[in-house]
């Protein structure tokens, strides 16, 4: 009888590939499985067999290549006060009627704050030359949204969601180095650069969980595949590809009620005008961090303006992780103004759709 593989994310190599796979193979890799097994030290066979695994399980929620879409697409954190009797239709017509909402989720927070009338939190993206008010705008309209804050990333300092590799953090654990900050500023690309583009960028099938995963995106994108390397290459060089990833369904349990995180803090900090790029690359520089932008909040949010996500299994442990990234704010002499926490609530995730296309043909089906 054949031995059951095991799926859990705390199984010892399945956390090994995982430790690799979530957030550590940087930008196009012509043999991201090659490379996840050399830097685990899991052989191939053992890699491609655990993902598969661990992906029909549904522990991993989808294997793509990333695209850094704030290079791609115009977008932004938005903010949404929804009356509390259309709060859940809001949010399901996010998830699944909207394809330009990333990530949605309900957010609290422990007390009364500025801002924290605003329940449902959305990453929302459109096309090159679209307008973000215009698409919120109709998203206020369709979902019965009282109002919106969008807040555009004016810098990013950290970006990368590796919860296995973060489990064992200690407080304070940070990079020898501040963090470098990324701008934002959108990059033009060729029409056989889309094209190879869209083709790369869509969730890999089970069977596409191989040696040469991308021999079918190839062909969907109608070149050889000495072509679409190339391509893709140069895309990279345009610094608008992300990292190889595995992405574990961190907001659920699983079939057996493991979790990976149960804890999703949203930090605000308000730091002086002037400070918000010392500030942000000193907070990013704490490893413990999935995000860090420069976001500015306004009067809304009590003039917050950089906001940074952290995931833990338990709520004391998250807030210790904060006040050591507090202390050193103290340390290094960068005044707060202000500082809250976000709590998550309901979420879920998929990747934004940047499209020109379909952004036309959902404004065509939604129009007044």
């Amino acid at each position: 009888m054949q031995a059951t593989i095991p799926v859990e994310h705390t199984d010892p190599i399945n956390s090994r590939i995982l430790e690799v796979s979530e957030d550590m193979i940087s930008g196009f890799c012509r043999e991201p499985f090659q490379d996840i097994a050399r830097k685990s030290g899991v052989e191939l066979e053992v890699v491609l067999e655990r993902i598969r695994a661990m992906l029909d399980a549904g522990v991993i929620r989808r294997v793509r290549q990333t695209l850094l879409a704030t290079k791609l697409a115009h977008g932004a954190l938005t903010a949404w006060k929804v009356p509390a009797d259309k709060l859940e239709a809001a949010f399901d017509f996010m998830f699944q009627q909207d394809p330009f909402s990333g990530h949605v989720v309900t957010r609290s927070t422990d007390r009364e704050v500025s801002g924290s009338a605003y329940r449902l939190w959305t990453t929302l993206k459109v096309p090159q030359g679209e307008s973000l008010e215009e698409h919120a705008d109709v998203l206020l309209r369709l979902t019965g949204a009282e109002e919106y804050k969008l807040m555009p990333a004016n810098g990013i300092f950290s970006l990368g969601v590796g919860h296995v590799r973060r489990k064992s953090m200690e407080p304070g654990a940070k990079a020898d180095a501040p963090a470098t900050m990324t701008t934002t500023a959108t990059v033009e690309l060729e029409p056989e650069e889309w094209n190879v583009l869209l083709a790369l960028k869509e969730e890999l099938s089970a069977d596409e969980i191989c040696e040469n995963p991308w021999d079918k995106r190839a062909e969907i994108a109608g070149v050889s595949l000495d072509e679409f390397f190339r391509i893709a290459e140069i895309l990279d060089g345009k610094k608008v590809i992300g990292r190889f990833s595995t992405f574990l369904e961190h907001a659920k349990p699983s079939s057996t009620g493991v979790r990976v995180t149960r804890f999703n803090g949203l930090f605000h900090w308000a730091v002086p005008d002037g400070m918000q790029q010392v500030a942000g690359s000193e907070i990013g520089r704490h490893d413990i961090l999935t995000h860090c932008y420069w976001r500015e909040g306004g009067p809304e949010f009590g003039n917050v303006n950089i906001m940074a996500v952290l995931h833990g299994t338990e709520k004391d442990r998250v807030l210790e992780h904060k006040a050591a990234i507090d202390k050193h704010l103290v340390d290094v002499g960068i005044p707060v103004n202000y500082t809250n926490v976000f709590w998550g609530g309901r979420s879920e995730i998929k990747p934004s759709e940047i499209s020109p296309i379909v952004y036309r043909e959902w404004h065509d089906k939604h129009r007044a």
